[in-house]
């Protein structure tokens, strides 16, 4: 089935993106666990089995051809050395990509892009209105592949 004849509901997305990221991990050398339940702030938490590092990650996944990610005003204050951000993209179906990217990286872009919607005209020339709503984007492939940075 191609992606335009099969709609998927936002849950499943979440869901098999985390799964596929679990895979990838494990097929890296990185043990890796998915929390049974809603876990604020991460999804799967990973070790090295070579270097015994450890990590929180943060998954988030589309669907469609951008390479844009949704997160919230809570990821810009979600900062540490061993938080790490895997924005998966599902290609609407086709083969997943992986942008691996540092909370740090996450939190300052989404707070400068944030900034920068904010201070521009909106509908009419307005002022837009402050919201919850954060977006990272990675059009340019910089964070693709950056598995490097679990090694």
């Amino acid at each position: 089935m191609q992606g335009d004849d099969l709609k998927v509901n936002k849950i499943s997305v979440g869901n098999s993106g985390e799964y596929f990221v679990a895979g990838e991990l494990e097929r890296r050398g990185i043990t890796c666990a998915v929390p049974m339940s809603n876990t604020k702030d991460f999804d799967i938490l990973a070790i090295n089995r070579e270097s015994y590092n450890q990590y929180a990650i943060q998954v988030k996944t589309n669907n469609g051809k951008d390479k844009k990610w949704i997160l919230s005003q809570k990821n810009e204050k979600l900062i540490g050395d061993n938080i790490i951000y895997i924005l998966v993209n599902l290609n609407e179906l086709n083969h997943p990509e992986y942008h691996i990217v540092p909370s740090r990286i996450i939190a300052e872009e989404i707070y400068k892009k944030h900034q920068t919607w904010l201070n521009s005209p909106g509908k009419n020339g307005q002022k837009h209105n402050d919201n919850n709503i954060r977006i990272f984007e990675d059009s340019d492939d910089k964070f693709l592949n950056n598995w490097d940075l679990l090694e």
